[in-house]
């Protein structure tokens, strides 16, 4: 999966821009750099054990520093929250942080600093699928390590010790497309990216759309930095599309959605849906422009149970007027859900840090809270279940629609 930065979509954060704008900050103080784009945070206070080390690995500087500044937030807020409880079975957590930089080939060099340097435990991070792809080897298979990827993405990631801690193709699709369908839309149009995400997400778009009695019209790929789609607009009004069901991302998305609304799909009842869509995307459009728009995700800042009124204030109380926000799409929900099944997997070893022995119990875990929710491991699949939400754009905000009835099955790796 790829999450657009909050703002101007398409501009990365540099490494200059990014020390200017930390310095001093609550993210990053009592940081200690340990060389090009590796910190290390040790815990406050004496403790009689040895630390825990904990890897974070993710997009500090570059295209998609938004959602990954989003993600070390809300790493340093679980695990601050954990050391000041005591820590696991008396250990306290040191943090160790390498920026992925948005760029495949950093980031795996980086990483291999996390394992072979610094020798942690556990690795959480990555935003995009190619970026896991990328870490995943140097972690996993040729480091040992565990490792967390916290991102909604495309599925079929089925990778011995690593799991997945965001939503899949089934939790997203499952409830809301019979919803569209049940609104009206009965012939889909998929413009979309061009890449893996798109492709296997479509793709079991398209065999619930068929099982629900809808029709996809056409779906069609272009380049990531697309700008112009008058003749995907002209086709989606000349074929009568009910719903775009959209997977364009930022440079082109905006662009997009914005010609979209100028040939009057929207006058006419046209409904859009786009799964990654989170409160940062409301930033990017004008608000009449994805007004009705409908995301599946498994939290939007409006879900009212009073742990995720909770987490959210604790979020903004420790990290006042960041631009980094705590969000779905971002994988900050499920950065801290991979946090906190991690840790019950640790105290139901005994502390034992074994990689055989943490994810054996990692397989079983569960949180009762959490973002929009508890949340449990399926035993066998690397995935989890969790409560999901539709939400529909509406003057510039989002309302939510429905939650579903019980938690939501990942279908992946495994039975589901």
């Amino acid at each position: 999966m790829i999450i657009p930065p909050h703002g101007n979509a398409g501009k990365g954060l540099s490494r200059r821009d990014f020390l200017r704008a930390t310095a001093g900050t609550a993210a990053f103080a009592g940081m200690v750099s340990t060389g090009l784009g590796s910190w290390v945070l040790r815990p406050k206070g004496a403790y009689a054990a040895s630390p825990i080390k904990v890897g974070i690995a993710t997009d500090i500087t570059g295209a998609i520093s938004h959602s990954g500044n989003s993600c070390w937030n809300t790493a340093r807020l679980a695990i601050d929250e954990i050391n000041a409880a005591g820590g696991i079975k008396g250990r306290p957590l040191e943090v160790y942080l390498e920026d992925t930089a948005s760029n495949e080939t950093v980031a795996v060099a980086n990483v291999r600093r996390l394992i072979q340097r610094d020798r942690v435990d556990v690795v959480l991070g990555g935003i995009t699928s190619s970026m896991r792809e990328a870490i995943k080897d140097p972690i996993a298979k040729r480091g040992r390590t565990l490792y967390i990827y916290p991102q909604l993405y495309e599925g079929q990631e089925c990778t011995p010790h690593v799991f997945c801690t965001g939503p899949t193709p089934a939790q997203q699709c499952d409830d809301l497309i019979p919803w569209l369908i049940g609104q009206g839309a009965k012939r889909f149009a998929f413009p979309s990216a061009n890449y893996l995400w798109p492709q296997l997400l479509n793709k079991y778009a398209r065999k619930v759309v068929e099982a629900n009695g809808g029709k996809v019209v056409f779906e069609e790929y272009y380049p990531i930095d697309q700008v112009e789609y008058s003749s995907t607009v002209n086709r989606i009004m000349t074929d009568k599309v009910d719903c775009v069901f959209s997977t364009v991302i930022p440079p082109g998305v905006g662009p997009f959605l914005k010609q979209l609304y100028e040939a009057g799909y929207h006058g006419r009842g046209g409904k859009i849906a786009s799964v990654y869509y989170d409160e940062n995307m409301l930033n990017v459009h004008q608000p009449h422009e994805m007004e009705g728009l409908a995301s599946c995700l498994d939290y939007f800042q409006g879900v009212d149970d009073p742990f995720s009124k909770a987490l959210l204030a604790r979020y903004n109380a420790k990290y006042p007027g960041s631009p980094y926000r705590f969000t779905a799409g971002s994988a900050a929900t499920g950065m801290w859900r991979g946090i906190k099944l991690w840790e019950q997997a640790v105290i139901a070893t005994d502390g034992d840090l074994d990689r055989e022995s943490v994810s054996k119990a990692l397989q079983t875990t569960k949180i009762a809270e959490g973002p929009g929710g508890g949340a449990e491991m399926v035993p066998g699949t690397g995935h989890c279940r969790m409560n999901m939400y539709i939400a529909v754009a509406k003057a510039g905000t989002y309302d939510l629609i429905s939650k579903s009835s019980s938690a939501v099955e990942p279908k992946e790796c495994g039975p589901a």
